[in-house]
């Protein structure tokens, strides 16, 4: 612990006695001192002593020092002599290094051409052997020494090929012995690799293949060796597994086997390709290519799909340099005759699929297709701005069928689906755009053109005039259809034709196609803004068969009962569920449009019905129930225009009850104030009261 002075000389007072209060004793300053004076003497010898013993350790150390810097000084001086002894025998060593280098060299140029004349001699031998025509060494006879006699067979034929013919003529019964010897050599090593790989030693054929590696018979070997790995492996009924299986068999095995794994394993899988899936795909695709295009469409995409990813399994495997070129010039060696012309059979197919569809649900329907004469498309437009009632061609009675089915478009989109994913697969990358718009054009046709706008013309042929009774409506029930399935084809268009014309030119042009499409629809939904005139109409029939003048003008004045009329209930009715049609059948701005324009109608037909009849008091009081009950109705239709609408008619119809005296202040309230103040007369001249002299004066 650390020294503190005022602590220390608290405790030596405390131990003293007299140096404090403790146990009672009084304080003894003179005692306390001596006390101090001993205790400080005492520290002074304990310093001398102390520092004497420091002063001797030093002495020590200084002297230890000396002997230690010694001792380092001889330790650097035995250091640098071991140095130069290391030095003088590195230098001995390297000279001792170069003589034996030399002396191996001269060793090495005495010893080979001692070596090559004893190989010379030994050919020399055998060569005689075969002069003779009669093998005695034990190297031809022994069949343990096949490899040495492959050997030496091989050098013998090397040398025989060197020679010219004339040599040749003079050994005559060597051409008939070697290249005869050399041919059975040869036989009888692949025969003993086919055993070996028949037994499963792989360490044989290892030794057996690196021997025939210099014999014309190697690529046999090879062969022999591929065949016989394809034996009892294509025993199922999936041949590109079966395949896969193989290889990745093979693989393991001949790195151990053959010095060019990667050479025999390509020309393995260049068999399977040519032979056996070449020989598979024609047996599945050659059966239904002129009888049933579905099913060969549907075979040529799942086997052209499996031998894709097949290869994609081989890429795994060390096949050489360039193996992608090399599987896909495989792939395209099968196919190549069947994707020539795949896009002519998927147009064709799709064309008479289509039909077939639409045609079988015409039927289920009873229905004839009926050619319905269209003008174009401006003129489609001019009609629309000029809003006339003229009837659009003959009426046909739909008996309520809308001519479209979400079973038919499904069918037809899956279709058209499937044909998109065979069109990405089977499609050359530079023809893929191209393709894929021309399948786009068939659903087009078949989807937009012979469906939906053949329903489309039907169902405006098929509006009623205005002036019919009880009208049924379906036009409203095609333009949901419509949309529903518009929004099918829409979602198609982005999932599954988008991204194969993403980045080619042909994206403008099937955009402009779409556009074309939903421009030449919009016009004609727009056509049938003509079903308003029906609802109108419909309306106009209610109010006449419903409204009574009485309603009115009632007979008691104080028994009247109801508080709106029956005629403005059942409008509001109609009214409510064509509102909810129209919401049902379209969306986004459509809805509003169509909505605001009914509302416009609506309230320019109960306007113009209120001005038909009389009022008196508590007629006048029924009106503006029904007026109220009408605005209630107008809220449903969510526009602002067309309840500012209904609230200046309710303001109208306070005129037919307000006091004479208050007329000019209501006329003057913030509703009335901007209108025509012929339309403020025009109602006030309902009011039964209105040719009394009190009730003219105070509207003048």
């Amino acid at each position: 612990e650390p020294f503190v002075a005022d602590e220390y000389i608290e405790r030596l007072a405390w131990r003293t006695p007299g140096g404090g209060s403790r146990g009672g004793e009084a304080f003894d300053p003179k005692r306390l001192l001596e006390e101090f004076v001993n205790h400080i003497q005492e520290l002074q010898i304990m310093d001398e002593r102390i520092q004497r013993k420091v002063e001797k350790l030093e002495q020590q150390c200084q002297k230890e020092a000396k002997e230690f810097a010694k001792k380092v000084q001889e330790l650097q001086k035995s250091n640098q002599v071991a140095f130069q002894h290391f030095q003088e025998l590195d230098e001995h060593i390297s000279y001792v290094a170069t003589k034996v280098c030399h002396l191996g060299d001269q060793l090495e140029g005495v010893n080979t051409p001692r070596q090559r004349a004893v190989e010379a001699q030994k050919l020399m031998k055998y060569f005689n052997e075969f002069l003779d025509g009669e093998l005695k060494s034990d190297v031809f006879t022994n069949s343990e020494k096949i490899k040495e006699a492959a050997d030496i067979i091989q050098k013998l034929h090397l040398i025989a090929q060197e020679l010219p013919f004339d040599s040749l003529m003079d050994f005559c019964c060597y051409p008939l012995s070697s290249p005869g010897k050399y041919h059975d050599l040869e036989c009888q090593l692949i025969q003993e690799f086919t055993s070996a790989q028949r037994r499963g030693e792989i360490s044989r054929m290892r030794e057996v293949a690196a021997v025939l590696l210099h014999f014309k018979g190697y690529s046999h070997c090879v062969d022999v060796y591929i065949k016989q790995c394809q034996e009892g492996a294509f025993l199922r009924n999936d041949v590109f597994e079966d395949a896969a299986i193989l290889c990745q068999r093979v693989n393991k095995q001949v790195g151990e086997v053959f010095s060019n794994p990667e050479t025999v394993l390509a020309k393995l899988i260049q068999n399977i390709f040519e032979v056996k899936l070449q020989s598979y795909v024609k047996d599945q695709l050659e059966e239904h290519r002129k009888s049933d295009a579905e099913q060969y469409l549907k075979n040529l995409y799942d086997l052209y799909t499996r031998t894709t990813n097949l290869s994609s399994k081989l890429m795994e495997f060390n096949l050489g340099t360039d193996k992608q070129t090399f599987l896909s010039k495989l792939i395209k060696s099968i196919f190549i005759s069947y994707l020539e012309n795949y896009i002519e059979v998927e147009i064709g197919y799709l064309k008479s699929r289509s039909a077939m569809i639409l045609q079988r649900y015409y039927d289920s329907k009873n229905h004839q297709k009926r050619s319905i004469g269209t003008g174009g498309i401006q003129d489609l437009k001019e009609r629309i701005r000029q809003r006339t009632n003229l009837p659009l061609g003959p009426s046909i009675d739909t008996h309520g069928e809308t001519f479209l089915s979400q079973e038919v478009v499904v069918n037809l989109l899956q279709e058209t689906k499937q044909a998109f994913e065979r069109c990405h697969r089977l499609s050359d990358p530079s023809d893929l755009p191209k393709n894929a718009f021309r399948i786009f054009s068939m659903l087009v046709e078949f989807l937009c053109t012979e469906h939906i706008d053949y329903a489309l013309e039907t169902g405006l042929a098929g509006i009623p005039s205005s002036d019919s009774k009880n009208a049924n409506l379906y036009f409203l029930d095609v333009v949901h259809q419509a949309n529903t399935i518009f929004h099918l084809f829409d979602k198609q268009f982005n999932d599954h034709l988008m991204p194969l014309i993403s980045s080619s030119p042909k994206l403008s042009e099937c955009l402009q196609k779409k556009k074309d499409i939903i421009e030449q629809m919009e016009v004609k939904l727009d056509m049938g803004i003509d079903t308003l005139n029906c609802m109108i109409g419909q309306m106009k029939h209610i109010l006449a068969a419903e409204q009574k003048k009485t309603d009115f003008k009632p007979e008691d004045e104080n028994n009247v009962l109801i508080q709106y009329t029956n005629a403005c209930v059942k409008v509001c009715g109609y009214v409510r569920k064509q509102v909810e049609k129209i919401r049902n059948s379209m969306d986004g701005k459509n809805v509003d449009t169509v909505l605001m324009e009914l509302g416009v109608r609506f309230h320019r037909l109960i306007y113009e019905h209120l001005q038909q009849y009389s009022y008196s008091c508590m007629g006048g009081m029924l009106a503006i129930c029904d007026v109220a009950e009408y605005r209630k109705c107008a809220k449903d239709f969510k526009i602002a225009l067309v309840l500012q609408l209904f609230d200046t008619l309710h303001a109208l119809c306070n005129l037919l009850v307000v006091a004479p005296d208050n007329l000019k202040q209501v006329c003057s309230g913030e509703q009335l104030a901007n209108l025509d103040k012929n339309i403020l007369h025009s109602f006030v001249q309902l009011r039964v009261d209105y040719r009394s002299a009190r009730l003219a004066r105070h509207f003048s």
